[in-house]
């Protein structure tokens, strides 16, 4: 099959690359320079690079690159600076899902794409009832005020939810919700929940970039994992 990654060059994104790779998949990426991208993987044969931002590219280009895609994936945040946290684009994460759903829908699949979306722990779903303290809630509501990464996270997720909603027939998906990301060398054990089971707030759990790469990797290439999360928001925890 063949999957677009957008964020290919981040942390996260090049992890999935180079399993998604590994696993015999065409890849597409849409990326500004190769300069972050693994040196194993700059001429792979299966690795389309397309040069540029999607905020660059027309409506024409985006339908030309996705029209022979199965899968979407984005592992775009902010990045954690004083221009990546309050600088422009503030909704790096909405507008690009929003625009790369367009763009699916105008080039007709003949079957339904499948879209995944790196998100947080940090973010609730409000499909489901998911508890949470009034000490928590209070947090949330300053990050929604003072960060505007957490609203565009929310947004983008509320954006699945509401607009796209679980019986599109041109879209599915799925939000994959790491929580405090760390650096790894390999996949090791994690567990996938529903739900956060401990507070991402005041009792956060670790998640490691390889291992959320790795979950991501199987909810593209195997079809029972993909049925099983379809229009949910995964939690994904290291395994202690």
């Amino acid at each position: 099959m063949t999957i677009l990654v957008v964020g290919a060059s981040g942390a996260t994104g090049r992890l999935l690359v180079e399993q998604l790779l590994e696993r015999g998949e065409t890849v597409k990426i849409i990326i500004r320079t190769r300069s972050n991208l693994p040196h194993a993987i700059h001429n792979h044969k299966n690795l389309d690079i397309i040069y540029g931002s999607i905020g660059d590219l027309s409506n024409e280009q985006l339908i030309k690159y996705v029209e022979s895609c199965h899968v979407v994936v984005s592992c775009l945040g902010h990045n954690l600076n004083l221009k990546g946290v309050f600088g422009q684009p503030r909704k790096l994460v909405t507008d690009t899902a929003r625009r790369l759903c367009h763009v699916i829908k105008e080039s007709e699949p003949t079957q339904p794409v499948k879209y995944v979306l790196m998100n947080t722990t940090g973010n609730s779903n409000r499909d489901i009832p998911e508890t949470t303290t009034l000490p928590h809630r209070f947090v949330i509501g300053l990050l929604r005020l003072l960060l505007p990464p957490h609203v565009d996270n929310e947004n983008a997720a509320d954006f699945f939810r509401t607009a796209i909603g679980r019986n599109n027939e041109g879209i599915e998906w799925v939000i994959v919700r790491p929580d405090s990301l760390i650096d790894a060398t390999n996949v090791s054990p994690y567990t996938e929940h529903p739900s956060p089971v401990r507070d991402p707030i005041f009792d956060a759990g670790e998640t490691s970039r390889i291992n959320i790469a790795h979950f991501m990797s199987e909810l593209i290439t195997d079809h029972s994992k993909w049925e099983a999360w379809k229009g949910q928001m995964p939690v994904i925890y290291n395994q202690p």
